[in-house]
């Protein structure tokens, strides 16, 4: 359920309800928002317990949630949450985030160079695997530890906040002095024990739909999140698994706009792993951005034929300053800037 605190209470008022929500045995989850504040409550209610509140200085009203997320939805927060990466670069706002990189990290110059590249392009965050699941045990898996000095070392030099996939429990403090956005990859959405300790890191969190997940599968794996204090959550859509055989996936534009709709959450959009085809990533971003995404994840590589993982769906350094230079456009005319 959420309390709809009366406009103009002070603080001091809003701490009491708290205290009190948190001695009828709920968990209480405040939310400041600019028109309204709002507590949403976890936790199994009584009709005794809920009149206990409704006599509380301070309450306006009472409504319950009856969808299995609570924290996500619309009903606990209206306006967009705009969840702040680094000084200045912040993703749900106006300005359309694009975070480009190489699916995995090779070598210090291989990354270094693409990251140059990218930053120069105009691209926000740099992105990079170090540690990749992946389908075959035999396939590379990412330079793992290996990869952090390097990734570390190429974060400073171009000055841009950095994302990259967590795969494990154990690598959530390994990977804490590089990532300022852990990655969930979609083989692990609904690993809901590594979504429980992410929810108690001080860092935003990307979720990216598993590819047979439905809309509210995703939702209610951010709720694991949320629900152990980590508000700044991103969702993304990357793709999911249909009976068409010309892409990877199929990316399903209409993901964002019910995403959107039932979540004040940001949304991102992965067009490269959705398509699988570098030819077809630009014009999905564009659909994307069309569509009301808050940003986009762009695999790119400097030598695409060579690339140890996804080379066929990453775009050249070329294409993708072309990108770059054609999505401010599509961003005006849907009222947002790049």
């Amino acid at each position: 359920m959420v309390i709809i605190v009366e406009s103009g209470a002070d603080r001091q008022t809003v701490d009491n309800l708290i205290d009190k929500v948190r001695s009828l045995g709920f968990t209480p989850h405040p939310i400041f928002g600019v028109e309204k504040t709002v507590i949403a409550v976890v936790g199994h209610k009584t009709q005794e317990k809920i009149e206990a509140l409704e006599t509380m200085p301070g309450v306006q009203q009472i409504i319950p949630i009856l969808k299995p997320y609570k924290l996500v939805g619309r009903e606990v927060r209206a306006e967009p949450t705009v969840i702040s990466i680094a000084e200045g670069v912040e993703i749900g706002a106006e300005r359309v985030i694009v975070m480009a990189g190489p699916c995995a990290l090779e070598s210090y110059e291989q990354f270094s160079h693409i990251a140059h590249y990218v930053h120069a392009a105009g691209a926000q965050v740099l992105r990079g695997g170090i540690f990749k699941p992946r389908t075959s045990p035999h396939d590379f898996q990412g330079l793992r530890e290996e990869g952090i000095p390097i990734a570390k070392a190429v974060k400073e030099e171009v000055g841009v906040p950095f994302v990259t996939e967590v795969v494990d429990i154990r690598d959530i403090e390994t990977l804490h002095e590089v990532a300022d956005i852990y990655q969930v990859g979609a083989r692990n959405m609904q690993n809901f024990s590594l979504l429980t300790e992410l929810g108690k890191v001080d860092r935003p969190v990307m979720l990216k739909r598993a590819m047979s997940g439905t809309i509210e599968d995703l939702l209610q794996a951010a709720e694991y999140v949320m629900v152990e204090g980590n508000a700044d959550v991103i969702l993304c859509e990357r793709g999911i698994r249909t009976f068409e055989t010309t892409t990877r996936n199929t990316l399903d534009i209409s993901a964002v706009v019910a995403l959107k709709r039932f979540s004040h959450l940001p949304v991102v959009v992965d067009p490269s792993h959705a398509s699988g085809h570098d030819w077809m990533v630009p014009a999905l971003c564009k659909a994307a951005v069309a569509a009301g995404a808050d940003g986009l994840l762009v695999e790119t590589h400097w030598r695409p034929q060579e690339a140890m993982v996804d080379g066929h769906q990453s775009l050249t350094p070329s294409t993708f300053e072309q990108l770059m230079n054609e999505l401010p456009a599509v961003c005006e005319a849907v009222g947002r800037t790049l």
